[in-house]
């Protein structure tokens, strides 16, 4: 494949490796111009690849070498063309991570060493540049064709792998790929770069005595309501209903009584006993009186009950207060 420009002037080796950088050789490196040239070559040779192979779409480009972990063996004739040089093909490498299926129809999930795309120029096969090229990628791979995994090879390609490689009996698999029986024959060697598996979950173990510890001494430190009851023991008021916790709602608890102490009452009884209940109304009722008295003044008292009480003498007690105050019901 001829081009307008000097290929020994882009690729000073027979056969160039190319990477993310699109530099081939130190002649390149630093030379925007010449990286432009090597960006043309490697899309005219997809675009061959693609017409060749019959496709829809090239998949080999040098946008997509340089987003991709891919490499690109490109091999050149320097003495045609008048000593400028053509472009005879290319190989692209990548690893990928694939499930395959053995003989048995067990799933293996490994790595390998792709070929993705393999075009030599029409006008030049037959000539042994593709061994050529084939044979350099092992070497600088070190790696056996059969351990290696092939994208949607073509008939030309199955047939230049039996014939020289001797690799006639594949593995059919449900994804374009195709691999040979020594791929797992060899596993080992064929898997280096296999994913490694996710780790089993491992059982559900009940706290130790120094975890158990440890967190005991996290809750007594905790604030309230969160912080556990000290005893073990239930209190005596949750006996009567459940002690406010986490995840209850507050409305649910009832009020918390506080016993009062007054004249009459027993301290030990129950809040919840008549005897207390008696003695806070009687209390009530006459702090109510006592007020009354003091300030001449209620706001249920009306003009009779006013001259009822200047009627009453100064030594009458409480009961002629309450009588002045309610003149209906002595009525």
């Amino acid at each position: 494949m001829e081009f307008p420009f000097d290929i020994n002037q882009l690729f000073s080796e027979r056969i160039s490796v190319l990477d993310q950088t699109l530099v081939a050789g130190r002649k390149s490196a630093g030379r925007p111009d010449l990286q432009a040239h090597i960006a043309t070559v490697i899309d005219e040779l997809g675009r061959a690849s693609a017409k060749a192979q019959q496709l829809t779409a090239p998949i080999t480009s040098a946008s997509k070498l340089q987003t991709q972990k891919h490499q690109l063996y490109l091999l050149k004739d320097g003495e045609s063309s008048g000593g400028r040089g053509v472009v005879v093909g290319f190989l692209k490498v990548g690893y990928k991570k694939l499930f395959l299926l053995d003989r048995q129809g067990v799933h293996v999930e490994a790595e390998p060493l792709c070929v993705l795309d393999f075009y030599i120029a029409e006008n030049l096969q037959r000539n042994g540049y593709g061994l050529e090229l084939f044979n350099f990628m092992l070497q600088h791979k070190n790696l056996e064709p059969v351990l290696m995994a092939y994208d949607r090879p073509s008939p030309k390609f199955l047939s230049f792998l039996a014939k020289h490689y001797c690799l006639t009996q594949s593995v059919p698999q449900v994804n374009n790929f195709v691999v040979f029986e020594g791929f797992f024959l060899n596993r080992a060697a064929a898997q280096l770069r296999k994913v490694p598996p996710k780790k089993p979950d491992g059982e559900i173990k009940p706290y130790s005595l120094m975890e158990r510890e440890a967190v005991r001494q996290e809750q007594k430190s905790l604030p309230w309501p969160f912080a556990p009851p000290h005893s073990p023991q239930r209190s005596v008021a949750s006996q009567w209903s459940k002690s406010l916790s986490v995840g209850c709602s507050p409305s649910r608890a009832p009020p918390r009584v506080t016993p009062t102490s007054s004249p009459g009452c027993n301290r030990n009884q129950s809040p919840q006993s008549p005897l207390s209940d008696r003695c806070r109304a009687r209390r009530t009722s006459s702090q109510q009186g006592l007020v009354a008295r003091c300030n001449l003044y209620s706001r249920h008292m009306d003009t009779r009950a006013v001259g009822l009480l200047h009627r009453c003498s100064p030594g009458t007690g409480l009961s002629c207060f309450h009588l002045s105050l309610h003149p209906r019901r002595t009525a």
